[in-house]
């Protein structure tokens, strides 16, 4: 079985490259494991940055640059329900805010893109828009955020998507949340029903591709 790395190599999905990308080997489980290698970025926005546009890259220059780049995890949020699976619908950066120079918050200053920024959603499983940032999020901060879950680098990935003009998908399961994160145990806890959950919604993905043509 191949195992998830930092190199690049996709996978093909109903006659389709399909790059999978994860933070890190703690959320990639033995269902997913059955089912693709992904990328693995490292944790947070320039990690997750740095490696997605080197693969990307990488790609480009061997003539197999991906036709979608498929972004999925885990997240926080109190608003989704423990342990479900949601289909991101846009993502955010709730670390950028150059305000004070006039510009609106979550916007990068001098690049053209939406405080939100769309992302694919070709199969039916419920919506969610999410938020990257550089910190844990846990307790009161969640009130600050307005979007209904939390990750560390999505928002990154979907850049480095735009950059080469790959379209991005994002599918999370709610590891924390509700009560107070203390402990990497607490965020650890769930992954393995994540891991299995996610893998069922990426069975849902070569029937999604099919009929999108």
């Amino acid at each position: 079985m191949k195992r998830g790395t930092d190199m690049a190599d996709c996978e093909t999905v109903a006659g389709k490259r399909v790059l999978f990308v994860m933070a890190v080997e703690a959320e990639y489980g033995a269902h997913l494991r059955a089912r693709f290698a992904p990328l693995l970025t490292g944790v947070g926005p320039v990690e997750a940055g740095i490696a997605m546009g080197a693969a990307l890259h990488c790609l480009e220059r061997e003539s197999a640059r991906p036709d979608l780049v498929v972004s999925l995890g885990s997240a926080g949020s109190r608003r989704c329900p423990l342990g479900d699976i949601y289909q991101i619908a846009s993502v955010s950066w709730r670390d950028m805010d150059a305000s004070r120079l006039g510009f609106t918050k979550g916007v990068t200053p001098l690049i053209d893109h939406p405080v939100d920024i769309p992302l694919m959603t070709p199969l039916s499983l419920p919506l969610a828009r999410l938020s990257t940032g550089a910190n844990v999020v846990g307790g009161e901060d969640y009130d600050a955020i307005d979007a209904d879950m939390v990750d560390m680098e999505t928002f990154a990935v979907a850049r480095a998507c735009a950059r080469f003009d790959v379209p991005l998908m994002g599918l999370r399961g709610v590891s924390d949340g509700p009560g107070e994160l203390d402990h990497i145990n607490s965020w650890m806890e769930l992954l393995g029903l994540i891991d299995e959950r996610l893998a069922l919604a990426v069975d849902l993905l070569p029937g999604a591709l099919a009929r999108a043509g």
